[in-house]
């Protein structure tokens, strides 16, 4: 069972009278203006739905407010104002003992640089969470197997951190995080320290163990094609506040402001969007002369061009066996910001 994560008008501000300064910013205040104060707003409010079973990435530029917004998240940063809710329970309300026995039995959080243990075994690693909990060793031993086998580590139980790459530490960390059964995993940056091969091979392995477990998982990062490869939704963060909070797509073609704009300028829109995002669902009557070159809405953007590619006439996007949709050529080409580049991605395609 995963959770439900709600965040409701967050702020977090540091300095003196953080009160104070979050009554300015409600009424308008910017950031530069608390600054010259001393005062720093770190997040500004901040309010979001992440649903059970989903991926929820935050991403922005270093000093937008991102990770300060994570830790708020688990309660190690009281915000300034604002609630966070799991499954309904209002943790800003809850004691320290409290809020200490949540952390342990339904939060997780996956760490940028490992943060292994390095005179403890992997598995000893892998079962540190439960070791908190309390859970008898036989069993935390057991289910910390289970989860190193689950990230592809089975083997190497007995080996120490020292002994493995840095992705094979990463997914030790992983599997930490998933032995303690928490509904909700928080990830801060957590494949920002990997060499590229290995950093995608890490996205793999998430979206691959998110098929089969369906946690509630925010993922921290400032890179925006790991944002639109991982994320079912993306909150991009700019000084403090959330400028934009939508699906890969919705920020692609829909961007909300020059800035988001700029931010996916460089994006491979290939490698983001399906059939559903580019298809035309107003009736045109040439639906009938689609014959054989047909798509479903998930169909991914490269593929729609190789069909393109192969007949003169528009592809069909049928669901369950009705048209939906249709795909002319020039849609294709509208969808990514340089026509060239569509053009060419549907020829070579075809030739593949």
């Amino acid at each position: 069972m995963s959770a439900r994560l709600e965040a409701d008008h967050l702020y977090k501000v540091f300095g003196r009278r953080p009160d104070v300064a979050v009554d300015r910013l409600r009424k308008g205040a910017d950031r530069e203006e608390l600054r010259a104060d001393g005062t720093t707003a770190a997040v500004i409010d901040a309010s979001f739905t992440v649903d059970e079973g989903r991926i929820f990435v935050v991403m922005g530029l270093s000093g937008s407010g991102k990770s300060t917004l994570l830790r708020m998240l688990n309660g190690l940063l009281e915000p300034s104002a604002g609630q966070v809710r799991v499954d309904g329970q209002d943790l800003t309300a809850l004691s320290a003992r409290e809020l200490r026995e949540v952390r342990a039995r339904k939060i997780s959080m996956v760490f940028q640089h490992f943060a292994l243990f390095p005179h403890r075994s992997v598995l000893d690693n892998a079962a540190y969470g439960l070791a908190v909990q309390g859970v008898p060793r036989a069993e935390r031993e057991k289910r910390a197997a289970e989860a190193l086998e689950l990230c592809g580590l089975a083997g190497w139980e007995k080996s120490w951190p020292d002994e493995l790459s840095g992705g094979m530490q990463q997914r030790v960390g992983l599997a930490r995080a998933l032995a303690t059964d928490a509904d909700l995993l928080l990830m801060d940056e957590s494949f920002s320290a990997l060499d590229p091969l290995i950093r995608r091979d890490m996205q793999d392995q998430l979206l691959t163990l998110q098929r089969t477990l369906r946690k509630t998982i925010v993922f921290i990062t400032h890179d925006l094609n790991e944002a639109m490869r991982l994320g079912d939704r993306i909150a991009v963060m700019r000084d403090g506040r959330i400028v934009q909070n939508g699906t890969a797509e919705d920020i692609l073609l829909r961007p909300a402001n020059d800035y988001v704009a700029s931010f996916i300028k460089d994006v491979d829109r290939s490698r983001v969007l399906t059939a559903a995002a580019v298809m035309d669902t107003e009736p045109r009557g040439d639906e009938a002369d689609c014959g054989c070159a047909t798509a479903t809405p998930d169909t991914p953007f490269a593929e729609l061009c190789a069909i393109s590619a192969r007949v003169p006439h528009p592809v069909a996007v049928l669901d369950a066996g009705a048209v939906v949709g249709v795909v002319p050529r020039q849609r294709l080409v509208a969808a990514l910001a340089d026509g060239d580049t569509a053009e060419a991605v549907c020829e070579v395609t075809a030739r593949a």
